[in-house]
């Protein structure tokens, strides 16, 4: 009988991990949605608002591999940041530390950029070791890139030196835009449209992965908007939206970084202005309210479908019924765990529709309604395409350092350009942290406030010989 019970304790022991990992919602994380929720400014707890509903946020890493061999302008970066070395053992360990704390102070599962400098000078082994820590701490991380790098990389990337694939699915997020200064047969334009062979050359090499090593990829194409190019927008869009992206980001330039780089007044960028070429590029109206992720002077997002040429909302925000959807979206799936195997994610679909069944017909009626705005034919004559859309507008590093002081004080500015900089960070949705210190900080603070003294740091950790900068540069 002892022998009997023994031989149980396997199965069972799986039985209940498998049903930990397939709860659609973790109590731990749900908790920390709800003190995000608690914590934002009243003006933006909105109906549509995802953080602290949905999630608590987004996530990056800082001072991982500052350095980039572009010379854009403008540029992020603090002037040290490319007289540091790349380290892979540093970036490493520094994702480890950074994603524990993410994992212990916040949720179990959280979207989180590798994002530093470039991420394709790191050597294809300590990439991947740095993507495998942000998954054993539950996010799901996305690499940021110039995209100048080619095929072999990314292919020893995901598959390791026996041909076994070390991911399913990655995600990259290209950064193309005439700003950038650097890449291999176009080191400088100012036309947009020249840089659209890049752009598919990019989207193209991960084609090639699924194809020949079976590994799938979202796709992110983020763009630098100036007074320079803002009007080459709608271009943009339409000549690229069918090449692989699933998203496209546009982020108005900011007076952060190294100023030697800024050549261009980025105050005279008008956000309204900005988010209508992107509906011109787009051709519809992009309903940005339908589902806020923080402050809409930061962020603005509209999810939606390509058939064909033409781009649709998933919601109507002018229809009740799918206003309704909206809401039980957001309450249903508060804290949804989407990390994970495909499988796993699906399990979990199926117990929370089991525990709410409502969802259901609430689903089909949104697909009746659905179907009925696109049209039947349209549906026949064309493979639906997620895209979706997103502007982020970081601040000016001469708001935020007041703004940052102020708020650490306990102190509201009353000068209203202070006062805005500090109820955006007070809402932020893009977070990193330091465990050194153990704090969390709003991304514009790191990049205004933080990132110089930090490189300075790191220039006396990790230093570059002069006759490597030499080559490495453009």
């Amino acid at each position: 009988m002892i022998r009997s019970f023994r031989s149980c304790l396997g199965p069972i022991a799986f039985v209940r991990r498998m049903e930990r990992v397939t709860r659609p919602v973790d109590a731990r994380s749900l908790a920390a949605i709800r003190q995000r929720w608690n914590d934002l400014p009243e003006r933006v707890r909105t109906p549509g608002q995802t953080l602290g509903r949905v999630g608590v946020g987004c996530e990056g890493t800082h001072g991982v591999f500052p350095r980039c061999n572009f010379a854009c302008k403008p540029c992020y970066h603090s002037a040290d940041a490319n007289r540091v070395r790349v380290d892979g053992a540093h970036t490493v360990a520094q994702v480890e530390a950074q994603m524990a704390m993410f994992e212990a102070e916040r949720s179990n599962f959280a979207h989180a950029q590798l994002i530093g400098g470039e991420v394709s000078l790191l050597e294809p082994e300590d990439h991947a070791a740095a993507l495998l820590a942000m998954r054993r701490h539950g996010r799901e991380p996305m690499s940021f890139t110039h995209g100048d790098f080619d095929y072999e990389y990314l292919r020893d990337l995901a598959v390791d030196q026996t041909g076994r694939r070390r991911f399913a699915r990655i995600s990259f997020a290209g950064h193309f835009d005439a700003t950038m200064v650097g890449r291999r047969g176009l080191r400088r334009t100012s036309d947009e449209a020249e840089i659209d062979p890049f752009r598919a050359r990019f989207c193209a090499m991960f084609g090639r992965l699924r194809r020949e090593q079976g590994v799938r990829s979202y796709l992110a194409h983020n763009m630098t908007v100036t007074p320079a190019n803002v009007s080459q927008i709608p271009g943009v869009i339409r000549r690229c939206h069918r090449m692989g992206f699933s998203l496209f980001s546009f982020q108005p330039a900011a007076h952060v970084g190294d100023e030697r780089r800024w050549n261009d007044d980025f105050r005279s960028l008008d956000a309204d202005a900005v988010w209508a070429q992107i509906e011109a590029g787009a051709g519809a109206r992009l309903p940005y309210h339908l589902f806020e992720v923080g402050d809409t002077r930061c962020n603005r997002s509209a999810w939606g479908l390509y058939l064909g040429d033409r781009w649709f909302s998933l919601l109507d925000e002018s229809d009740a019924k799918d206003l309704v959807v909206r809401d039980a979206t957001l309450r249903y799936f508060s804290g949804f765990a989407l990390t994970g195997p495909g499988h796993l994610v699906a399990i979990r679909i199926v117990r929370l529709i089991a525990a709410h069944p409502q969802i259901v017909p609430l689903a089909l009626g949104w697909a009746g309604r659905m179907t009925r705005r696109v049209g039947v034919l349209s549906l026949l004559r064309h493979r639906p395409r997620l895209v979706t859309f997103v502007m982020h507008r970081f601040m000016h590093a001469e708001d935020v350092a007041p703004a940052w002081e102020g708020l650490e004080r306990g102190e509201m500015s009353d000068v209203p350009r202070i006062r805005e900089t500090q109820e955006r960070l007070q809402a932020c949705s893009y977070a990193m942290a330091h465990p050194e210190t153990g704090r969390i900080v709003p991304a514009c603070v790191q990049h205004s406030v933080l990132d110089p003294a930090e490189n300075r740091q790191l220039l006396q950790l990790l230093p570059i010989s002069r006759s490597a900068k030499r080559r490495a540069d453009p």
